[in-house]
């Protein structure tokens, strides 16, 4: 199944490289634009020039931080808790960056976004498993945004364990190997591979709540 949609008003999910999307929706006749981790000018990406009326950022690494990409009157969230702005509810979910309680990388902010019907969680670098607590936090997820590419964060393995638990309608995997990046992660192929789920490549998602798949969960690679 192609999802590509001609719904009236659908919401659009760009991927713009590491954990840095760029999602635009309606809420009551208004254009809403979010951005999430804008990534530094140094990570060997194409340097980032955005307007965003919501950012989320999830920790304070230079590939994730980047406000000054960032124009416009924006409203930031950056910390655990609830938010409320423009008909958008953002929920800020604690975790870790590693697998010893932070020790190593520190401190990350999982996102749950509400806009439109549709409910996203962004899992930011993501080192760990999910314990009860931060599953029930996150609840019924339609589109799970979630590092695969290891070496910084989970790898295939522990993400496919993840979305096997969450499971989402609609899974887009970020965080890993593309050409340019100076970083090395591992490539998406080995996520899909040990998934065994269906999956489709396109250059942008476009999709409302009725066109959720309702039996079955896919994996939607994004082209940066």
């Amino acid at each position: 199944m192609i999802l590509t949609y001609d719904n009236i008003n659908p919401m659009q999910i760009q991927w713009l490289g590491q954990s840095c999307f760029k999602i635009q929706a309606k809420n009551n006749g208004q254009e809403i634009t979010i951005v999430t981790d804008p990534y530094g000018d140094d990570i060997g990406l194409r340097p980032l020039k955005l307007q965003a009326d919501i950012v989320t950022v999830s920790h304070d690494h230079h590939d994730h931080n980047n406000l000054d990409a960032i124009k416009g009157d924006s409203f930031i969230v950056h910390m655990p808790g609830e938010y409320e702005t423009r008909g958008v509810f953002i929920y800020g979910i604690p975790a870790f960056h590693d697998n010893k309680e932070g020790q190593e990388k520190g401190n990350i902010t999982m996102f749950k976004i509400n806009t439109e019907d549709l409910t996203l969680a962004h899992l930011s670098d993501l080192g760990h498993e999910l314990n009860d607590e931060q599953l029930d936090k996150l609840g019924n997820v339609d589109i799970l945004l979630i590092p695969v590419g290891g070496n910084y964060t989970i790898d295939a393995k522990k993400a496919v364990e993840i979305v096997s638990t969450i499971e989402p309608r609609i899974v887009i995997p970020m965080h890993y190997q593309i050409p340019g990046l100076k970083s090395k992660l591992d490539s998406v192929e080995a996520f899909v591979k040990e998934s065994g789920l269906p999956s489709e490549k396109m250059d942008k998602l476009k999709i409302s709540k009725k066109d959720l798949l309702q039996e079955e969960t896919k994996i939607v690679i994004l082209n940066p």
